[in-house]
Order: C-alpha cells, then sequence, then structure tokens
C-alpha cells in the first residue's frame, strides 16, 4: 500500500461524481481504517479538509500500474508505456503479449476502439503519446462486465489522463531525437464551476528502421532432399504522426453529469525495402538470384467520438451510466515492386499493389450498480457492431510497355460484419472483515455476416456464449491479502483470420484466413499472495490458462520457395507460471520497480504432414527498473526489459531484452529537462523459429539500435512547485479524484 494525501477544496461540482464513487467491496481493508480515505464520506464542497490514509493497490479483479512515475513518458509513446508494465511486451512491430500470449484485448477508458484493432493496434501503439496515460489496468481475468470484442482473452485497459481540479493547468513538451526524431505534445484542462475543458494536441516523426535474414531449408517432396534459400532485407521509413483530442464534460446538478469527447489521429504509411532473395534449385525449378525494391506511401486515419451521461442516484453508491462510443480507422498503402533477377533466366518484373482497409465500430452500453443486501449489485447491456472491408488490388506491370494487368491470384475484396449484444450481472459482497467476493454472469449473443466479394462467397454464422467469473479476498494479516479469480473468455476470429483470400506480403510469404475458424475458450484461474517483505510492496501470483480450439499459426508451401501462413484451431494449448512484483524504496535516494514471470506453455497443432505435434516451452521474462534521485532537481532511471521464449504455432520466437536509460534534471520549478536512450547496447531484435516436417526456417529481425531522445517539458498552472518527484513508482491507482474505473466524468466504464 502507498501513502497519499487527498485534498477537499472549495471544488467545482465536476468533482463531485468523482469523488463520491464506490470504494470496491472485497478490497484488503486499510492498514489504518481510523484515517482511511473512503470517497463516499467525501462531500462535494468542503473547505480546506485534508484525509491522510492509504488505498489497496490492487482492486479485486485487476492490478493498476501508474506509468507516469516512467521518466520517459514526457517523449516516449503508448508501446514504451505498456513495456513498463508486469509481464507484458511490445515488440518493435508493435505485437503485444500478456504472459506470453498475444491473445490481448486493449481498450481505452474501458472501451473497444477501432484504431487497437488488427494491423492498426502495432502503429497506433507506436504513435500514440506515453504522456496521455493516466494508468494502464491489467485484468488476467476479466470479469462479468467486459465483452468478448477485440479477440477476446485478458484486458489491457489505457485509462487516459483527467484533470478535475478547479481552474486552468497545462504542459507543453519538446523533444529531438536521433536522425531527424522528434516528438512535442501539449496538454491541459481547465475547469470553472459545472463545466470542465480538457484536450491535447501532439505530433511526431518516428519510426523503426530494420535489418533481416532468413535462413530456409525446405523439402523437394521430388527428391527428398531439402534445398536451402535465403533472404537479406532492409528497410527504412520514419514516418508523420499527429493527433488531437479533446473532452467536454458539464454538471446538470450534484446528480448527473454530460461528457462530450473526440479524438483523431492521423500517420504516414511510407516505407522503402530492398530484399536480395537467393533460392536452391529444385527438381522443377532453377536456382535463382533476385534483387526486389519496394516503395510504399499511404495514410492512415482514426478518429472517434463519444457521449456519456452520469447519474449518482438516492441510495448510496447508486450509479447509472449510458454510454455511446464510435471510433473508425481508415487505412490505404500504395506498394511498387520491382523484381530483377541476376540469373535464373528470367525476366525482370514490375507490380503494383494497393491497400485499402477500414474498420468501424459502435459501442453503446448502460451499466446500473446499486447496494443490495449488503452487498453491491452491477447488471448492464451492450449493443455493438464492428464492419471491417478489406480492398486489395494487385496488378502486374509489363516493364517494356508498362502495360498493367490485374492479378486475379493476389486481389480480393472481403467484408465482414459483427453485431454483439450483450447482457450481464455481478454481485459483490464482503461477507467480513476478512473476506470479500464478485461473482458474475455475461450472456453474449454474436452475430457474423461474412461477404468475400472477389469469389462471389457468402456465410452467416451466429452462437451465444455464457461467460462466468468468480473473485474472492481474503485479509490474512494487517499486511497480507490472498486473491483468488476465475474467469472463462471466448476469442473470435478476427477479419484477418477469416479472409480465405491469399494475401501477397513478399516474394517468400503469403497469407489468408480461415472461414472455418471457430472461437477459441480460455478458462483461466490466479491465486495471489500481496504482502510487504523488509518494506518492499511484493506481490506473488499463480496462474493456469487453458485454451480450447486455440486459433494457431499453420504453414505450408504452395508453389516453389512459396510459404502460406494461414490459422486453425489446434487441439488445445495450456499455460501455467508464476509472476511476481517487487517495488518499493530501497535507500531513500534509491526506488526499485521489478517484475518476473516464470512460465511453462503447452500447444498442440497439426503438423504440415498432418501429423498432431505437441510443443513446449519455459521461459522466464522480467523487468527491473531503478530510480536514483541523485538530488532533489536530477534523476536517474534503468530500465532492463527481458522477454522469454514463447511458442508460435509451428515455431517458437527466442528471447529477447533491450536497457534503456533515462535522465530527468529540474531546471526550474516548472521546466524540466529528459533525455531518453533507448536500446543502449543495440541487443534489439525479433528472431522467429520454425521447425517442422517439411521446413526449417530462422527468420531474424534487427532495429535501429540505439535511439536517443532529448527534450523540455514545461508546467502552466497550478502551485509554483518543484515537479512531482519520479523516484517512487507507484504500482497502485492514481492519486487523483476517483481513481481508474471510479466513474468520474470521462473515465472508463464497463461493459
Amino acid at each position: 500500500m502507498h501513502k497519499i494525501v487527498l485534498t477537499a477544496c472549495l471544488a467545482a461540482p465536476l468533482t463531485a461524481l468523482a469523488q463520491t464513487q464506490p470504494q470496491a467491496q472485497g478490497q484488503a481493508t486499510p492498514a489504518k481504517p481510523a484515517t482511511s480515505a473512503k470517497p463516499k464520506e467525501a462531500a462535494p464542497v468542503v473547505p480546506s479538509v485534508t484525509v491522510a490514509g492509504e488505498r489497496p493497490t490492487n482492486r479485486i479483479d485487476r492490478q493498476v500500474y501508474d506509468v507516469k512515475s516512467d521518466i520517459s513518458s514526457t517523449n516516449g509513446t503508448a508501446a514504451d508505456a505498456l513495456n513498463n508494465v508486469p509481464s507484458v511486451a511490445v515488440d518493435p512491430d508493435g505485437t503485444v503479449t500478456l504472459r506470453g500470449s498475444s491473445n490481448v484485448q486493449i481498450l481505452v477508458d474501458g472501451k473497444p476502439s477501432a484504431m487497437l484493432q488488427g494491423d492498426n493496434r502495432g502503429p497506433t501503439l507506436q504513435a500514440m503519446n506515453a504522456d496521455d496515460i493516466e494508468s494502464v489496468e491489467v485484468i488476467n481475468n476479466p470479469g462479468a462486465q467486459f465483452g468478448n470484442e477485440a479477440g477476446g482473452g485478458p484486458i489491457l485497459n489505457l485509462v487516459m489522463r483527467r484533470n478535475r481540479k478547479p481552474g486552468g493547468f497545462a504542459n507543453v513538451n519538446a523533444n529531438a531525437g536521433y536522425a531527424g526524431r522528434y516528438n512535442s505534445a501539449a496538454s491541459g484542462s481547465y475547469n470553472e464551476g459545472p463545466w470542465g475543458f480538457q484536450g491535447g494536441v501532439n505530433v511526431r516523426h518516428d519510426g523503426r528502421n530494420s535489418t533481416a535474414v532468413v535462413s530456409r531449408d525446405r523439402l523437394d517432396p521430388a527428391t527428398g532432399n531439402f534445398v536451402h534459400s535465403s533472404q537479406t532485407s532492409s528497410g527504412a521509413g520514419l514516418n508523420d504522426m499527429g493527433g488531437v483530442n479533446g473532452t467536454v464534460s458539464y454538471n446538470l446538478d450534484q446528480s448527473d453529469t454530460l461528457t462530450a469527447s473526440a479524438n483523431y489521429m492521423a500517420r504516414g504509411n511510407d516505407q522503402r525495402g530492398i530484399d536480395h532473395y537467393l533460392n536452391g534449385a529444385t527438381a522443377g525449378f532453377p536456382a535463382t538470384d533476385y534483387v526486389r525494391t519496394t516503395a510504399r506511401d499511404g495514410d492512415a486515419k482514426n478518429f472517434s467520438w463519444g457521449a456519456r451521461y452520469d447519474h449518482k442516484g438516492q441510495l448510496p453508491n447508486e450509479t447509472l451510466k449510458i454510454d455511446l462510443r464510435v471510433s473508425a480507422s481508415e487505412n490505404d498503402s500504395n506498394s511498387a515492386y520491382a523484381n530483377d533477377y541476376a540469373s535464373g533466366n528470367l525476366p525482370d518484373t514490375r507490380a503494383h499493389q494497393r491497400n485499402d482497409t477500414s474498420s468501424h465500430i459502435v459501442d453503446f452500453t448502460g451499466d446500473y450498480e446499486r447496494p443490495l443486501a449488503g452487498g453491491s449489485l452491477k447488471a448492464g447491456y451492450k449493443v455493438a457492431t464492428n464492419k471491417n472491408n478489406f480492398d486489395t488490388l494487385y496488378t502486374d506491370i509489363d516493364p517494356q510497355t508498362s502495360a498493367a494487368v490485374v492479378n486475379p491470384a493476389r486481389s480480393n475484396r472481403f467484408d465482414l460484419e459483427e453485431t454483439v449484444v450483450a447482457l450481464y450481472g455481478s454481485y459483490q459482497l464482503k461477507l467480513n472483515d476478512r473476506w470479500g467476493v464478485l461473482g458474475g454472469l455475461r450472456t453474449e449473443y454474436t452475430d457474423m455476416d461474412i461477404h468475400q466479394i472477389t469469389s462471389g462467397t457468402e456465410a452467416r454464422n451466429s452462437y451465444t456464449n455464457f461467460i462466468p467469473s468468480l473473485f474472492a479476498t481474503y485479509k490474512a494479516t494487517e499486511d497480507a491479502n490472498m486473491r483468488f479469480s476465475y474467469a472463462r473468455r471466448i476469442r473470435r476470429p478476427n477479419a484477418n483470420d477469416l479472409n480465405p483470400y491469399v494475401v501477397y506480403r513478399d516474394e517468400f510469404n503469403v497469407s489468408s484466413g480461415n472461414p472455418m475458424l471457430k472461437p477459441t475458450k480460455t478458462d483461466s484461474f490466479e491465486v495471489g499472495y500481496e504482502t510487504k517483505v523488509a518494506g518492499l510492496e511484493t506481490n506473488l501470483r499463480g496462474y493456469y490458462r487453458r485454451d480450447t480450439d486455440a486459433i494457431v499459426d499453420y504453414r505450408t508451401f504452395i508453389a516453389n520457395n512459396v510459404l502460406l501462413t494461414t490459422r486453425q484451431n489446434g487441439e488445445g494449448s495450456h499455460s501455467s507460471g508464476l509472476e511476481f512484483t517487487v517495488s518499493g524504496k530501497l535507500t531513500p535516494s534509491l526506488t526499485l520497480n521489478s517484475s518476473g514471470n516464470l512460465a511453462r506453455s503447452q500447444q498442440t497443432t497439426q503438423d504440415d504432414t498432418g501429423a498432431l505435434v505437441t510443443r513446449t516451452a519455459n521461459s522466464l521474462s522480467g523487468r527491473v527498473r531503478l530510480n536514483y534521485a541523485y538530488s532533489a532537481a536530477t534523476q536517474v532511471q534503468m530500465a532492463l526489459q527481458m522477454q522469454g521464449k514463447t511458442l508460435s504455432g509451428q515455431g517458437y520466437r527466442s528471447p529477447n531484452n533491450t536497457f534503456n536509460l533515462s535522465v530527468r534534471q529540474a531546471v526550474t520549478p516548472r521546466l524540466s529537462l529528459v533525455g531518453t536512450v533507448t536500446d543502449l547496447f543495440s541487443t534489439n531484435k525479433m528472431e522467429t523459429v520454425i521447425n517442422s516436417a517439411t521446413l526449417r526456417e530462422t527468420s531474424t529481425r534487427r532495429f535501429d539500435g540505439r535511439v536517443f531522445y532529448v527534450g523540455l517539458s514545461y508546467r502552466l498552472g497550478g502551485p509554483a512547485t518543484a515537479p512531482e518527484s519520479n523516484n517512487e513508482p507507484r504500482f497502485g491507482p492514481p492519486q487523483g479524484p476517483g481513481g481508474p474505473g471510479r466513474g468520474g466524468p470521462g473515465g472508463p466504464s464497463d461493459g
């Protein structure tokens, strides 16, 4: 637990709703109940009252991590922020894993967003400012109030910053980096009377150049021998990104608040690449040696808007929330390919590929909570639609005449429409001074319409799922708590998983979906123990997760040296492990923030020969972050990130590690100088190994290596005091009114 101070002053009614939300029952009882800050007792208008107390670091169904304690948040991205959360890893391509699984649902303020689905997720996380994020909620076993959109599975909820203090506040930062990189952001808020305004704007010029080496040996069925081939690649392209967001809230009275929000983000898709292919001779094809150049350009646009109504009822802690969110992501790219052959007696070729994709989500939810029979009853509904459109046009170009001919094998149009209707109910009860429980049940009806326009194929699928969850907490001692949880989740295949048409990636690789995929069902169990050891906050969690009909990658050759990657439902998989976090002050000047995950995973899939193959992997992942306060004005942060081995269909991802360094120097009470170096020792790489009956492949990608940023951060408004110390990371709820998920205007809601 962490000491906090809550000050209630002559606040505008804007803060009333956030300050009067119920504390979740079943949480650990505060160590000092006589001085505990209880939100329900905080009056909306109280002059100059200071209450000191302690707040639990975790809620009954989730862990909350304050990412603002990371010095690099002023010039980092959302991907950087997530990489500081225990058991979370974001690779340079933007792929997110939690406890080694990529089946992760990412929400923004408790709601799904089109810009964080499918292929949009990685670029969005690498464009979103870390400084806009208040905290990250890790929900390994989501309760009944959470839906299964965008992949289902565990949830990472990005809680965006909200300032509800009266008056005006603003923060401006500007940063310059290696090789022409830069970023800048400004955010602010103004609260007066019943009105509240908050917004921000940011620009970024960034990206990751890369090199890759692929070594492949494939079985030639005609001779029974393995034939070697290789690919060396380089890619370059820093892109411009920018965004603007705003929120307006109005308190109708002490009980009712209206909130409206809007967000827009744009980024470029420019890239330049060179690939050198060497293919060995087979019984039916001669050896080839050629170079492919790629020039890509295009743009991506993401936007969203929302409206919300919050009502505080007559009963203690009675609330009603009605929330509408609309989001869209639209992407286009144009790629020009040129193949120049040095051998194989093949003519040079030219081609062009245009991709247009879009995703539109409408999410309408309602949540009602009230006290009942000594506990708290919560119920709600969701109606959501998700429309995805894909249009790929591939044309072969005659190098002599420049005539373009559509290649039907690489062109397709595909639409997917998904509608989800859900109802849920949960009940939370504090049984006695030691035990608290939370149980829930969610019912979801899913209807999917699949339109493969190119082939004229229509398909429809609908099903109903019942999804239970159960949580319990036990206060073992004054400083120790135990947590127990179980949840069932489903992972619906997304549009890319279902589209059966073959999509061209490069000369070695194509991909397609599988319209016959079934949803993956996941049963997850967890037990945790939280205590203090030598003054350090220590959490230990054991978990077990079992997937039925797990969706995994399946690879097979469809032509000479052309590998098709598709999806299939595996026989099943399971994983288990021990996860720990240790944080706190080692000395008055040195703070430790560490976590680790010792995991064992197993997958059973169909090999390319049709045989069932079971693979296992033992891995150790971890984070170690040290913050050293050299003086009141100077702070240094060192962060080591290690990602263990993970399974992937017919292969695995090798371990990886990076080391980052950050320094913050307070120039004045309002102005700070910040410098960061990512991947200081240039160790960041992505290595994937496939070892099947017909294919042995190792693919290694390396990125820019060390990239440094230096910049200034200036704070306007508020007291003229030194910036908040960052030498004490807080793995707990943010210390503002309401906290994450406590129902303040514009904050996250469930459903």
